[in-house]
């Protein structure tokens, strides 16, 4: 399957803001990632990705754009996003961009010249509906953001606007073809800038169904409600994504596009992947987690309680997307990104922090797939721990928070679930040294809260550091075992993610303890070699003594 460069590779996924501040006003920015390129490099990182650093009113943190042909001033220039690029290559790495093509910021000027005349061709870039017969909303679809997909017309017309996320972020009118061009325009200004790929953000919704339609609901309950059938992989989305990607490969064929599809389930990532009809080339989806939510507690708002993973379901998500996508491309691996809480604070063990992260790191990246670490993953880094409901910036959060406070929990109780859960917890600035804000910047960060203690400084020196095993276990995932082996899952119980990896002339298990509790295991062959290891875990012949949280790479 190996016929291109992003076909073995391991992505480090960048948040911007919060990565690395070189001019110290507590921004992350542009020449803060390039400066730890080398540092990206030893860790056995080959495709660096960027979330969005387009020009924005950052309503949404950059997914929100007023202008896709420049660079926003807060993160650097465009000269400086040039020597980035430069330097990536030069460290024979490479790059990928966010590009958001399901909608804009409300201050593009295409919304605001739509707004200004409604006679304008830029009107139908965007999705407009007259009112419903009784004056009100058009339908009772719901925003992913809280509230009605629609808003009223700022300019007056009695209209409303169409918007899945914020109120700020009007949607893209796929149907025109002028929409289309235009968004293949500034990919195309990007590749050519040498940017080597593309993560399609949200493009699943790019096809609406009829405005007329309204999701069935009791009597009298005007509450709008996610309606993903209404909007999300509707047939329509094929040729738009078809069309968009041919366009570019025509051009650059080489250029990478991995699609986040957040609701597919395998047999839609198998539609979007496709070998021969220039779609994408992987897919990335929400649906390989699986949470336990017998834990949930019914007498409040479940959205930010927290949850153990349920690793039944989840070994049953891990095996239906490798069987499905066998042949036809890479699954994607990730345990988290800026649109969740991190992994050490969602599934890890506070008690085991650095088991607990090797474990789970290892049953996950030697799987057949293409890594994408989230950054500080590779440290073990935790959620921050914020004070105030209002650090969250999501309407949701006020919601959540009255309906557990009626519930009788605390507002301590009530922070420690959202700082849990919540995706901004898990947008804290990196953490490298231990001078001032963790020697991310000598300035206060943009977003700050208690932290805990660990740095990428001391980790590099600590043989037995997270950070140390992440580099072992990358540089494991680049043999030819790994990087081209078949997939096979090992029955265990619940406790235990064991699997087997085989590539028709070597075979190693794969053995990771998910508990505190000692465990055995008992392999399918004996054991020649020990490939890589962590916990304390020992193997004598065919049985692997397990103590908590720790696991076993074995060779046959």
């Amino acid at each position: 399957m190996n016929k291109h460069w992003y076909d073995q590779q391991t992505i480090y996924q960048i948040y911007p803001k919060s990565f690395n501040d070189s001019n110290h006003d507590g921004i992350g920015d542009i020449p803060g990632i390039t400066a730890k390129v080398p540092y990206l490099k030893k860790l056995g990182i080959t495709t660096l990705w960027l979330n969005p650093i387009y020009q924005s009113p950052q309503v949404d943190n950059g997914y929100d754009v007023s202008d896709y042909y420049q660079v926003d001033p807060s993160l650097g220039t465009m000269a400086e996003v040039e020597t980035l690029i430069k330097t990536v290559h030069a460290n024979g790495m490479y790059l990928i961009f966010d590009f958001v093509l399901n909608h804009t910021s409300d201050q593009h000027p295409w919304f605001q010249q739509a707004i200004a005349d409604p006679k304008s061709p830029y009107r139908d870039y965007y999705l407009w509906q007259d009112p419903a017969a009784d004056g009100g909303r058009p339908n009772n679809w719901g925003s992913f953001f809280g509230g009605s997909v629609w808003a009223k017309d700022p300019a007056g017309t009695g209209q409303y606007y169409f918007h899945l996320f914020d109120k700020r972020m009007p949607d893209l009118n796929w149907q025109n073809p002028a929409v289309q061009q235009a968004m293949r325009d500034v990919a195309e200004f990007w590749v050519e800038k040498g940017i080597d790929g593309l993560r399609l953000d949200a493009f699943i919704h790019l096809a609406k169904a009829d405005f007329r339609q309204t999701y069935p609901s009791k009597t009298g309950d005007q509450t709008p409600i996610i309606s993903d059938m209404f909007y999300a992989h509707l047939p329509k989305v094929h040729q738009y994504l078809h069309d968009f990607v041919a366009a570019i490969k025509a051009k650059h064929p080489e250029t990478y596009v991995v699609g986040e599809a957040s609701s597919a389930d395998p047999h839609l990532m198998v539609d979007y992947t496709k070998p021969g009809t220039d779609e994408c080339d992987n897919v990335i989806t929400f649906k390989t987690f699986a949470d336990d939510d017998s834990v949930n507690d019914p007498s409040f708002n479940d959205t930010f309680q927290p949850r153990p993973m349920d690793v039944t379901t989840y070994k049953q998500h891990t095996v239906g997307i490798q069987a499905a996508l066998n042949g036809v491309s890479l699954p994607t691996l990730y345990w988290n990104n800026h649109d969740m809480a991190r992994v050490a604070t969602r599934y890890g063990d506070a008690n085991y922090p650095k088991q607990s992260a090797k474990s789970l790191a290892t049953l996950l990246y030697l799987q057949p797939g293409i890594p994408i670490i989230y950054y500080g993953e590779e440290i073990g880094l935790t959620n921050i721990r914020y004070t105030d409901l209002a650090d969250f910036e999501d309407q949701t959060v006020p919601e959540f928070a009255a309906s557990a406070k009626a519930a009788g929990k605390t507002d301590a109780e009530i922070m420690t679930m959202l700082n849990r859960t919540h995706k901004m917890a898990g947008r804290g600035p990196m953490q490298w040294d231990e001078t001032a804000y963790h020697g991310f910047s000598n300035h206060l960060p943009w977003k700050h809260g208690d932290t805990d203690a660990m740095n990428a400084a001391d980790e590099a020196k600590d043989p037995d550091s997270v950070l140390n095993y992440y580099r072992a276990l990358l540089g494991l995932k680049r043999q030819p075992l790994f990087a081209a082996g078949k997939f096979v899952m090992l029955p265990s119980d619940d406790q235990l993610f064991t699997y087997l990896v085989d590539n028709g002339q070597h075979q190693a298990a794969i053995v990771c303890n998910l508990t505190s509790k000692a465990q055995t295991y008992t392999l399918p062959f004996a054991a020649k070699q020990v490939l890589l290891g962590q916990g304390g875990a020992t193997v004598a012949d065919r049985t692997v003594t397990l103590p908590a949280w720790s696991n076993l790479v074995v060779k046959a």
